[in-house]
């Protein structure tokens, strides 16, 4: 079973009960988790995965994306046959070639910045499973939720996947995460 869980901002854990992940977390991360960090570090630190490249960790394949030149890296994890990416941001427009490396993805997380962009890249994935990250103060995460006919939909502390079958078959499904502070 795979468990979301919204950290504030743009930091997601997602856990399956074996390996626990991080994705763009804060400065500070313990030391039985595995922290994806969007932006390249010279330095990096053990446990902490920060450049573009494939990996593969203890039965968690990891594809680091990177976008501007390297200055930034967006991944995509599967885990348990899920495929789950996680956009940096600022959100920016993907390329063809970015969005084909992308490849199929049954959950997409993305914070909820430019609309314009962010209806683009959704439409572009097409993910059963849509996770927004309100990232900033201000109107973009209410107008992506209308966008997505999610309006008022009621958060919840952690999103739980049991298997790919419980994927939506059809459709899309929005998730709101409540940020634990």
């Amino acid at each position: 079973m795979l468990t979301y869980t919204s950290l504030g901002a743009a930091t997601v854990q997602l856990a399956n009960g074996k390996k626990t992940l991080l994705v763009f977390p804060g400065k500070t991360v313990p030391k039985d988790v595995l922290a994806l960090r969007s932006a390249p570090e010279e330095q990096p630190v053990a446990g902490t995965i920060s450049w573009p490249g494939e990996y593969d960790l203890d039965g968690v394949a990891i594809h680091g994306i990177g976008h501007g030149e390297g200055s930034k890296v967006s991944f995509v994890v599967e885990i348990d046959g899920v495929r789950t990416a996680f956009i940096a941001s600022p959100l920016h427009d993907w390329t063809d070639y970015e969005l084909e490396l992308l490849g199929e993805i049954d959950v997409l997380v993305l914070p909820a910045e430019d609309v314009k962009i962010a209806q683009k890249i959704i439409d572009e994935v097409d993910p059963r499973v849509l996770i927004p990250l309100p990232t900033k103060e201000g109107g973009d995460f209410k107008e992506l939720l209308g966008i997505c006919g999610a309006t008022g939909k009621e958060s919840v502390d952690e999103y739980k996947l049991k298997s790919k079958s419980a994927l939506p078959a059809e459709g899309r499904e929005v998730v709101v995460l409540k940020p634990k502070r």
